[in-house]
Formats: C-alpha cells, sequence, structure tokens
C-alpha cells in the first residue's frame, strides 16, 4: 500500500475518532453545566476548552466561559482551527484520498455524516440544537465504524485505520483525566465532597464509561477506581489499557503484511513493559499527572514512528 494512501486511512479515522471524542466531552459538560450554579457551570466549559488544547484561542475572542460561546467554538467556529467542523472535513478529504481502499458502505456513511453535519454547523447552534448536533456526531463515528467492521478486507488499510483510532482514543482518555487534577477541582479541600463526586461522574461520562463504572462497582463512585478503570481495565473499550493492547495487535498484523517490524512495534513493546503488572497504587506513587504526561508523550511517539516506518509522507 502506498504511504499517502495509509496516511489518508490512519488520518481519516483519528479524526472521525477525535469528532467523536469532542463530541462526548460536550454532552458531559453540557450535563454538568445545566446541573450546576453559574459558577461551576463556567468552571465546566473552561475544562472542555482545556481538555480540547483551544484555551488559548478561545480566550483571544472572548472575556468568559458562556456556554453557548463555548459549544460553537469548538463546534463550528472559523478561530478555532481544530473545530469539529474542521474534524469532519479531514475525515471527509481523507476518505476521498483514499476512495480505492475503502468500501463503497464506509465511504457512504462517511458522506452522508459530513453532509448532515454541515447542513447542522451551517449557522450557530442554539441550546435547542446543540444536544442534537452532539448526537448526530457521535452517530457518525458509529456509523463509519460499523460500515468498517462489516465491509472491509481484514488488509493493511484495515489495520491503519484501526491503529489510528485507538492511538487517537488512548490520547483522549489520557488529555480528559489529566484535565481532572488541573481544573475541575478548585481546590485540594473538595476531594471526596459531592462536588467531586460529580465531577468525577463527568469524566466518567466523558468517555462513555459511566454505566460500565458503576456495573462493575455497585455504582460507588471513587476516585482510585475510577483512575484504575481507565487506566487499567482491560475490558473496558477506552482505557489506556485496551487501547494499547489493541494497538500493538494492528501494529503486529501489519509488521505480519509487511514482513518487517519497525520502530512503531519496537515502542509498543516498550509501552507494554510499563503497563503489564502496573497497579493503580504505583501510578498514584509517580504521580498522576506525570504518568499521563508519559503515556501521552509515548503515544505521539509511536505515531510519529508508524508515519516514519510506513512513509507516510514520501
Amino acid at each position: 500500500m502506498l504511504g499517502r494512501t495509509a496516511n489518508s486511512l490512519f488520518w481519516m479515522f483519528r479524526y472521525l475518532e477525535r469528532a467523536e471524542n469532542t463530541a462526548r466531552l460536550l454532552d458531559a459538560g453540557l450535563r454538568m453545566a445545566l446541573t450546576r450554579d453559574i459558577a461551576t457551570a463556567e468552571a465546566e466549559w473552561k475544562s472542555v476548552i482545556q481538555t480540547a488544547g483551544r484555551r488559548t484561542e478561545y480566550e483571544a475572542k472572548y472575556d468568559d466561559y458562556n456556554g453557548q460561546q463555548a459549544w460553537n467554538f469548538i463546534l463550528r467556529d472559523k478561530d478555532n482551527p481544530v473545530s469539529v467542523m474542521d474534524m469532519i472535513d479531514g475525515v471527509r478529504t481523507n476518505a476521498r484520498a483514499a476512495r480505492n481502499a475503502i468500501s463503497s458502505e464506509v465511504w457512504e456513511a462517511i458522506n452522508d455524516s459530513w453532509m448532515q453535519i454541515k447542513d447542522l454547523l451551517a449557522r450557530p447552534v442554539g441550546q435547542g440544537a446543540v444536544g442534537n448536533v452532539v448526537a448526530s456526531i457521535r452517530q457518525a463515528g458509529t456509523l463509519a465504524h460499523g460500515a468498517m467492521a462489516g465491509s472491509m478486507l481484514r488488509d493493511a488499510g484495515f489495520h491503519f485505520a484501526r491503529a489510528g483510532t485507538f492511538l487517537e482514543r488512548a490520547d483522549s482518555t489520557a488529555r480528559i483525566l489529566d484535565i481532572k487534577y488541573y481544573l475541575l477541582l478548585p481546590s485540594l479541600s473538595y476531594v471526596g465532597s459531592s462536588l467531586d463526586t460529580g465531577q468525577w461522574d463527568n469524566v466518567l461520562r466523558s468517555v462513555s464509561g459511566d454505566r460500565a463504572y458503576r456495573w462493575l462497582n455497585a455504582g460507588q463512585i471513587d476516585a482510585r477506581g475510577i483512575v484504575e478503570f481507565l487506566v487499567l481495565d482491560n475490558r473496558f473499550p477506552r482505557s489506556l489499557a485496551f487501547c494499547h493492547s489493541a494497538l500493538r495487535e494492528e501494529l503486529l498484523a501489519l509488521a505480519r503484511i509487511h514482513k518487517t517490524q519497525g520502530e512503531c512495534n519496537e515502542l509498543m513493546r516498550q509501552s507494554d513493559m510499563r503497563l503489564t503488572d502496573l497497579t493503580v497504587e504505583q501510578v498514584f506513587d509517580q504521580g498522576l499527572h506525570q504518568f499521563l504526561i508519559d503515556f501521552q508523550n509515548t503515544n505521539a511517539a509511536i505515531a510519529r514512528a508508524i508515519g516514519d516506518d510506513y512513509r507516510f509522507h514520501i
């Protein structure tokens, strides 16, 4: 497979996952903001903007964290270089570039979703419409993944698409967890309070893990348990451990197809060694923030190595 086609498939599904994760983040922010006082709601929207990595651009344009301003900035603002609309455009652009490597079902799912979302975001999104917009973005990911699972050959293109998905998913979960410690709690005195419990619940909602966590833990909201669940539980498809395990398998599949292993495979082995038998106590001993920063740096290094190993830019 040509490197530029592999690059398009990899980034098509990275952008799709990023848009879907951003929609989950907005949905959780809406739930929190609608049930809290004004100050807490503003803090929640600030955390959404910060998690998306767009605080500098947002504050250059706005003086406060009003909900409607915040979600329109994330969804469609031209001053936001990575708005959801830009992500969805990126999905479709890369799908067109890799048109011969994807099934007609995948193309139709992506193109139909692009047209629907473009229409929804053609004008500012009001409070009555934002829920429908968020649902449509999440549905776009579900449709594309379903079409891929049901219609694409398990060839190199399939594995590049899956590798992009799990790499992006792991990065998103790590970012959301990291922001919790630095923005959501106004003071350490809130740890263990009802505010803290509500915000940890919000973290779970941001990764669609609230029901799974409650089922496993009899509804008990506990910071240690949630960190263990999102970092180490290999049963949850958005945990760091699950994503890196899945990413390792996709990279091994690519190595078998190309009959050689590259730097990305070696970096995955090193990541496996760090995560295997790791306990949540060891994560907290290192410091959750430092652990998550190290994880994100490793994730970024693996992404660069995939591009180099498979000549994405040649």
